[in-house]
């Protein structure tokens, strides 16, 4: 039994608001050391090789999972959306991060991650059937913009090229967020992201073969810690945390459990760092608490 259905199941007690706020919460936890684990992973392997490389790696794992399972092939309805899911969550949001983390700090690049909220509700309006209350959205635009002045106060007041290739990542994360959360409705949520990187694959495997043959010396001189940080990503940020996410989408609602992504900065602030010794200043906790305060709020509104 895959881990999002262990936990999901041995909360009886719970409704399904609750399991799936606990599973979205699980989710972000693994989620938040993925642009720290990036930045480790880019300051010695090419960012693109790190972007793909996980997706391909991710899809190996994926297929075995698929194939031990026996899992059924999707309908010819649910194409459409996976391969949404892939380019969102598969390619764009690994490859333009990657680009990002290596000139970004991964502190910085974690308080804009803070609008994928709200994008994620965003798409699930456009894409889906859920219409929260207007209350809701208060909550979610507070939260947002709560991150974007922190990231300005860190940038000195204005956003840099690495910042529009974080927030081109989110966009496409959010709609391959949006669209997997859908889809967990119908199928499996791990289910969903396997078959997701399944598809992705065959775009995936010759571009890594390609950066791979002429920079195999660079690759093999990359320390452990860069190959654990890559590591990381292949396993947690790109499947497992995906087992938790869609599956607390469905119980949950995408929109709603998407606001628990909000604290996914701050506790990337924290995993920067612990791992990279990047400073965790005092405005970064008042933050934090204010953001902590609005997705409390945003959970209790229908």
């Amino acid at each position: 039994m895959p881990p999002s259905a262990t936990l999901a199941t041995t909360l009886p007690r719970l409704g399904d608001d609750r399991k799936g706020l606990l599973l979205g919460l699980t989710a972000v936890a693994l989620f938040s050391l993925t642009l720290p684990m990036t930045r480790l992973a880019v300051a010695e392997l090419p960012a693109v090789f790190v972007a793909l490389g996980r997706a391909l790696v991710a899809a190996c794992l994926a297929a075995l999972w698929l194939w031990q399972r026996r899992a059924p092939l999707p309908t010819r309805e649910q194409w459409l959306p996976l391969g949404l899911v892939a380019a969102g969550c598969v390619v764009g949001f690994p490859w333009l991060t990657s680009l990002a983390m290596r000139s970004l700090p991964a502190s910085h690049g974690a308080v804009l991650v803070g609008i994928l909220p709200l994008a994620t509700a965003v798409f699930a309006v456009l894409r889906g059937k859920e219409r929260p209350s207007p209350a809701f959205w208060l909550m979610a635009v507070s939260g947002t913009a709560l991150v974007v002045a922190f990231a300005l106060r860190q940038g000195g007041g204005s956003f840099h090229v690495a910042d529009w290739l974080m927030f081109a990542a989110v966009l496409l994360g959010a709609l391959g967020y949006a669209e997997g959360g859908r889809l967990a409705q119908a199928m499996p949520g791990q289910q969903v992201i396997c078959w997701a990187l399944v598809l992705a694959a065959p775009v995936v495997l010759p571009v890594v073969l390609w950066l791979s043959w002429p920079q195999r010396a660079l690759l093999a001189g990359a320390s452990a810690q860069a190959w654990g940080g890559f590591a990381y990503t292949c396993v947690f940020s790109m499947l497992i945390g995906f087992f938790f996410w869609y599956r607390g989408m469905a119980l949950g609602g995408v929109a709603r459990v998407g606001q628990t992504q909000l604290l996914q900065p701050f506790l990337t602030l924290l995993g920067a760092a612990v791992l990279l010794g990047e400073p965790l200043a005092i405005d970064s906790l008042l933050f934090a608490g204010a953001v902590i305060a609005v997705v409390a709020a945003g959970r209790k509104l229908k």
